[in-house]
């Protein structure tokens, strides 16, 4: 054990001694594997944040949510243009089909009716522009992932009743009542003066830009005293989600059934509606990733070719310079195995610490942003035991030609050699 960490130690120390005798020479070479290793852990930490991202945007919207809609979010499943032609005609969910869909599904847990619009909204002298919109019936708060933060929810007899009362959205409470305290106040939308009963709490925008900062929400009962709900210019659509151990796609399959129903389509007829959900969107994004990530690889594997070249040549003067020291080891006895250890080590300690440089420059930089943007944009554990594998991988490569060189000299020819 003594003798295995004694020349574990040997070998580290030549690597360092690498490093001294030609300081320039050896941190130009090593840039090639800093900034290789440095390209690819840091598109793989970009993919991991934009993933997160991806998924706490999609547990908002509830992956196991079915939009019913008059449009499709993706061109149908084999084709690759969007036939917008085929949708033009359709009619938009309407009342009758989200009370239809709440008395027939047998798998829903929530069924919500949802329009949306863009108002002015008014609060004494103060106003707010491009104010979001939404009208919804009850069982909205369960799909919809939000908090309140002051005050409260629409209660049964609100929604039902369609009373004129309102809960508004954080940056929407902030302009108009400049620190006042909203509960029990009325703002003025499109002539008619709606109760504020709740605050939003301060979400931000996801990934998606989806944020309830900016918008007002109202029962849809009395929504449909200021907008005509079978326009298609309001987007009515039905949001329902599944009831636990029910997947988005069991929850499909149902709804396709349901709707046929309500609407009496003929078996040979197409569907005259959309049934949209988040997965369809996160397809997409995961191409994207792997698209990412191959650019990754691509880009980071030149700078750790040219690194790999790099640590060769450096091993090579190695073994021109250790020439008669060789020749002195295999003279005392040592084996073949035992040079060609000593110079892989030192191969592997160069380039490793190439790759430590590289991973502390996307340390540093992910925390930058996080601190910057507020998100927490984290090096894992797991990109780090990439990097380190990858720095081994061409350390060991790259040094092996010349360290089985080493390993191959006759002793009396290295012990004479000038």
């Amino acid at each position: 054990m003594i003798l295995v960490y004694k020349f574990f130690k040997e070998s580290f120390l030549f690597a360092i001694n690498a490093l001294r005798t030609n300081v320039l020479r050896t941190i130009l070479t090593l840039s090639g594997v800093t900034i290789g290793i440095f390209s690819i852990i840091s598109v793989f930490t970009l993919i991991d944040f934009l993933e997160k991202q991806v998924r706490d945007s999609i547990e908002s919207l509830g992956d196991n949510v079915v939009y019913i809609q008059k449009w499709p979010w993706t061109p149908p499943e084999g084709e690759s243009e969007y036939p917008w032609w085929r949708y033009m005609n359709r009619q938009v969910p309407s009342i009758n089909d989200y009370e239809q869909i709440k008395r027939r599904s047998q798998i829903a847990e929530a069924v919500s009716y949802v329009m949306s619009s863009q108002k002015m909204l008014q609060y004494e002298d103060n106003s707010y522009d491009n104010v979001a919109v939404m009208g919804v019936s009850d069982d909205f708060d369960a799909i919809w992932s939000f908090e309140i933060g002051r005050g409260r929810y629409f209660s049964p007899y609100e929604t039902n009743g369609g009373m004129a009362s309102a809960i508004i959205g954080a940056e929407i409470a902030a302009e108009l009542f400049q620190g006042a305290d909203p509960i029990g106040k009325r703002v003025k939308m499109m002539g008619r003066k709606l109760l504020v009963i709740g605050v939003i709490q301060r979400q931000g925008s996801d990934i998606f830009g989806n944020t309830l900062d900016k918008n007002i929400i109202i029962p849809v009962k009395f929504a449909s005293t200021l907008f005509n709900l079978r326009s298609e210019s309001v987007n009515p659509m039905i949001l329902v989600k599944a009831k636990e151990g029910y997947t988005s796609d069991d929850m499909v399959d149902e709804l396709t059934g349901v709707m046929r129903a309500i609407r009496r389509i003929k078996p040979s007829a197409d569907n005259d509606f959309a049934l949209n959900r988040i997965s369809l969107v996160q397809k997409n994004f995961d191409s994207l990733f792997d698209f990412i990530d191959l650019a990754g690889w691509f880009i980071g594997g030149f700078s750790i070719l040219v690194g790999g070249f790099g640590i060769a040549n450096i091993m090579f003067v190695s073994v021109k310079e250790r020439t008669r020291i060789i020749g002195i080891q295999k003279a005392l006895g040592a084996k073949r195995r035992f040079v060609l250890l000593q110079f892989l080590i030192e191969s592997t300690v160069l380039s490793l610490l190439g790759g430590l440089a590289g991973l502390l420059l996307v340390f540093g930089i992910a925390i930058s942003i996080s601190l910057i943007t507020g998100s927490e944009m984290a090096l894992t554990l797991l990109n780090v035991l990439k990097g380190i594998g990858i720095s081994t991988f061409i350390g060991v490569v790259s040094g092996y030609i010349p360290a089985w060189k080493a390993s191959r000299m006759d002793p009396v020819e290295a012990i004479n050699a000038l």
